[in-house]
């Protein structure tokens, strides 16, 4: 059923037109047979993961190509709901024609930013934001397959939710980009303590090292020290800066914390121009290097560099390359 064939106000219009699209058609279901893989020159790669939070289940089937570690094709099965499936197909599509090295630098966050229908709308409700840490989860075991490690020497952060499997990382990112301030909040768009209630605060079946509570109370006490900082530092608002003073403002920002990213992939990017589109302030780029042709440079890619400059300078700025 399409969505534009459903009532409006319903629980569906929280679901984006790709989301919607991919439930009902999705691009890379199905499997790679080792037949298959072997015409391909490849070896194949199935991983099984399943949350137990919900009960969904993926696989992921990879062909890789072994003397560059290119995944060559990959498909996927979803045993869930509609999301899952769509969240799956998404995380199939963006392991296409990256090494195993860089899928796993795909993150649940990637996965769901891929699937809205603009940058600044979520393309699920909040209850259905851990289908996509699903998916992030089994690209990490299918290259652990693959390289014949534990799939934990893949977790460069520590995992606060074990229930939905909701790193640290992903914690503080959703809440500065949301400027998230309860507990409430932080379960609504993560899924993080919404099942066994463990990381919320101490007193659970189990006893952890760092608590949701915490990171709002850390992450508040950062705002405050940002603000203070920007106050005695007289930092001029970006609206009123020079077009001169908002591209160095951004290009120092692309300098620590970005370009230092794409450099590791061999690539980089440049401003072209900054243009007033109020309330939005359009900032132009052109990728250089490796990143001018690499698919995630219009999806994870794109959004990773606009909301570190929303965070960093100004909410209403977008990134548009060209």
């Amino acid at each position: 059923m399409a969505k534009n064939d459903l009532i409006s106000g319903s629980i569906w219009d929280e679901y984006s037109n790709e989301v919607v699209r991919r439930m009902n058609n999705p691009s890379n279901q199905g499997e790679i047979t080792e037949e298959k893989a072997k015409e391909m020159g490849a070896k194949l790669i199935v991983a099984d993961f399943g949350a137990e939070s919900c009960g969904d289940a993926v696989r992921l089937y990879w062909a890789v190509d072994e003397t560059t570690d290119k995944i060559l094709d990959s498909k996927f099965k979803s045993f869930g709901c509609g999301t899952a499936i769509a969240s799956s197909d998404v995380m199939a599509e963006l392991c296409i024609g990256k090494t195993v090295d860089q899928a796993v630098k795909i993150t649940n966050i990637d996965v769901e930013k891929a699937l809205r229908d603009n940058p600044d709308t979520p393309a699920v409700p909040p209850q259905k934001m851990h289908c996509s840490v699903m998916a992030y989860d089994v690209i990490k075991k299918a290259a652990a397959e693959y390289k014949g490690v534990d799939m934990e020497s893949f977790e460069a952060e520590e995992i606060i939710c074990e229930c939905a499997r909701v790193s640290l990382g992903t914690l503080k990112e959703v809440i500065k980009l949301n400027n998230l301030t309860t507990v409430e909040e932080i379960t609504d768009y993560t899924k993080a303590g919404a099942f066994c209630k463990s990381c919320i605060k101490p007193g659970g079946h189990e006893a952890k090292d760092i608590y949701l509570v915490d990171i709002l109370a850390d992450m508040e006490q950062e705002k405050l020290k940002e603000a203070a900082d920007a106050s005695a530092a007289g930092v001029s608002s970006f609206d009123k800066m020079t077009i001169v003073q908002r591209i160095k403002a951004v290009d120092s920002v692309l300098d620590t914390e970005i370009r230092p990213m794409l450099a590791m992939d061999g690539g980089n990017m440049e401003i072209i121009d900054i243009k007033e589109n109020l309330p939005h302030y359009d900032l132009y780029i052109r990728y250089l290097g490796s990143c001018s042709g690499c698919s995630s440079g219009s999806t994870g890619t794109l959004y990773a560099i606009e909301s570190v400059l929303q965070q960093k300078i100004d909410e209403n700025i977008r990134v548009l390359p060209i």
